[in-house]
């Protein structure tokens, strides 16, 4: 239920047909908009529902596998409920099936960046471990190849553990929480929803496990009481000698777990910025937890250079930076942004709302030379706030291709151009991910890098 475009319901209905099911794949929007996928699927026999879901579909078969996108009190997953037809999605089917040991990452901001560093550490000491979950790959990808006893990295959203919720099958050995900001309230009723979402990544754990916390969020009181593990937190300060965990100080990364003691972060690192440091040092805590030698952890860290659509410095083209920051869905990562790139910066931003506050922008955004918004309802809430307080914007432009022209025009050498919406990309683009590649390829294109 649910095809989608990231994948996972690509992988489950291949995994399902390579174990000798009949597969009917149910999804609402139309055979055009899901042709990535369809693609994959045209050689194996499918029954394909498009456009619409089936009360039949839902009633009658032996197992239902429902994309983490589908909310939970949809009218036919209450009928599946009705009829005792059991729910899985790619991620509990995972997990019944491997004895590996997990690392899961979650949080609001920086999930992606700091397991995509744990696992870059990890492939180096153990080559067979793998990474999935809401990093776009699912893990379904690797679950017939993946070695015994080697580490699985899975980062996870709100949405995939709600799925998990109810079935027990997710204990990692080590759990970690990046941090906690408002986000998806148009999902979700209230932030107390949202946090309760986010501590089922640890609700199977045990004493000789680890659950692993910020504590500089304001947040972190909700999570560090009710765990069964042993919690440990990192922080951008010495932490108080009753806590256990990881800390910077004069911009290296230490540990102390116990009696054990050690240097997990060099001072230099490819990866820039302070939130991306603070990244760094959780994915060092994880790593020196797992038992990984801190000479390793601090060597590799500092030559990780980072992912895809977060803080990606792509091209430099004619003296002038251009970064694609496009899975910034918040404006606190937008913020993080800005305050990391030290030239003259030209930001687009904006895109649709998710019942976002949009005010911590203001006490940056003046460092940018020029703002240019994309239309949205995000940035209609922006531009009511830029324009109480006198700033100045370029827009609202009804097409991404469009902003790319007007910086074009605008930008000079030794600025930097940064893309970072701040919101939602619903509407304009597929998903966070279409909307970074869509923005890379108008900018080469606009440099001359490759022709249109």
């Amino acid at each position: 239920m649910g095809l989608g475009l990231h994948g996972g319901g690509v992988e489950s209905a291949l995994f399902c047909l390579k174990n000798g099911a009949e597969v009917t794949v149910t999804d609402l929007k139309k055979e055009a908009e899901l042709e990535p996928s369809l693609k994959r699927l045209k050689d194996f026999p499918v029954r394909l529902v498009l456009g619409k879901h089936e009360k039949e579909d839902f009633i009658s078969p032996d197992l239902i596998i429902k994309n983490p996108g589908v909310p939970r009190n949809s009218p036919f997953m209450t009928l599946a409920k009705e009829h005792n037809i059991p729910v899985e999605t790619d991620i509990s089917l995972f997990l019944r099936y491997i004895d590996n040991p997990v690392i899961a990452v979650t949080g609001s901001k920086g999930k992606s960046t700091t397991a995509s560093a744990i696992h870059f550490v990890l492939k180096e000491v153990f080559p067979g471990s793998e990474l999935g979950g809401n990093i776009t790959i699912s893990p379904l990808t690797f679950v017939d190849t993946l070695p015994p006893d080697v580490p699985v990295v899975l980062e996870l959203s709100s949405w995939q553990l709600a799925d998990l919720a109810e079935k027990d099958v997710l204990k990692p050995v080590i759990s970690l929480i990046t941090n906690i900001f408002p986000d998806h309230l148009n999902w979700y009723r209230s932030m107390d929803h949202y946090i309760s979402d986010k501590k089922i990544i640890y609700k199977n754990q045990g004493k000789e496990d680890y659950s692993i916390f910020n504590f500089d969020c304001p947040y972190v009181s909700r999570f560090k009481e009710n765990t069964h593990a042993t919690p440990c937190f990192f922080s951008r300060a010495l932490l108080p000698p009753e806590y256990q965990g990881a800390w910077l100080e004069n911009d290296r990364g230490f540990a102390r777990i116990r009696d054990s003691y050690g240097q997990i972060l060099e001072k230099e690192a490819r990866l820039k910025g302070i939130h991306n440091r603070i990244n760094l040092l959780s994915a060092g805590l994880a790593l020196y937890l797992y038992g990984i030698d801190p000479l390793k952890i601090r060597s590799s860290l500092s030559r990780f250079s980072g992912i895809e659509h977060r803080l990606e410095l792509f091209l430099q083209h004619n003296g002038i930076d251009y970064y694609n920051d496009s899975a910034a869905t918040i404006p606190e990562a937008t913020v993080a942004a800005i305050q990391t790139i030290p030239k003259p910066l030209f930001l687009i931003t904006g895109g649709t709302d998710k019942k976002s506050d949009f005010s911590p922008l203001l006490d940056v955004v003046t460092k940018c030379e020029k703002v240019y918004l994309l239309e949205g309802t995000g940035t209609e809430k922006i531009a009511a706030l830029f324009k109480k307080k006198g700033i100045l914007y370029e827009g609202f432009f009804p097409s991404l291709s469009d902003a790319v022209d007007q910086v074009f025009m605008d930008a000079h050498p030794g600025a930097s151009v940064l893309f970072s919406p701040g919101c939602a990309s619903f509407g304009m683009f597929l998903n966070e991910f279409d909307r970074g590649q869509k923005f890379k390829k108008y900018v080469k294109q606009k440099s001359g890098v490759y022709p249109g």
